[in-house]
């Protein structure tokens, strides 16, 4: 196995574990969960922080999320499409969410100044862009602009207060706008 392969091999068993336990997993542990030797884990990463800090990047890709997005049929009415991707976008953010809780919870903190690029950010839009294109013609804002007002949408909506709007009158909203 390639030296990156391992690397992959281990950040993913070691995932699950973090949202378990946080940054308090024990090398025995990780090493358990992904049936090799501890000392492995160190000719993988130099320490346990520069394994923490590759889990970190990898909960941000967004893979799963695009494929998700792009699998959904362009032929469905367009509200139908976006509560899917909205769907797919709660999941990933879920993930990401217990993950980064976890790691907080257990008093991990990334370095002064260090801040993982969300690597999947341009393929999110891109991705969500492409849901509007079979309207193209009909739509009164380009494609990729509606993408990013979607996701602002989506992402602002945890922080509305108690009252949080349900996904269909967000969907609503941006496709009729506001006034009846």
């Amino acid at each position: 196995m390639t030296p990156d392969k391992r690397r992959e091999m281990i950040v993913q068993a070691v995932l699950p574990l973090l949202v378990e336990h946080g940054a308090a997993v024990t090398t025995s542990q990780i090493a358990r969960a992904a049936g090799i030797g501890e000392a492995t884990v160190f000719r993988a990463f130099a320490d346990k922080d520069e394994l923490l800090r590759a889990c970190l990047t990898e909960a941000l890709r967004a893979d799963n999320a695009v494929a998700a997005i792009e699998a959904i049929p362009l032929d469905a009415p367009l509200a139908e499409r976006l509560a899917e991707a909205a769907a797919a976008l709660a999941a990933h953010m879920e993930r990401m969410g217990a993950l980064f809780g976890a790691l907080r919870a257990s008093g991990f903190q990334r370095e002064r100044g260090e801040h993982p690029r969300r690597p999947g950010n341009d393929a999110i839009r891109e991705a969500l862009a492409e849901l509007f294109e079979p309207e193209r013609d009909c739509l009164r804002v380009a494609p990729s602009h509606l993408a990013a007002m979607f996701t602002g949408l989506l992402m602002m909506r945890p922080r509305m207060g108690d009252e949080k709007p349900d996904t269909a009158d967000m969907i609503d909203v941006l496709l009729n706008g506001a006034v009846r």
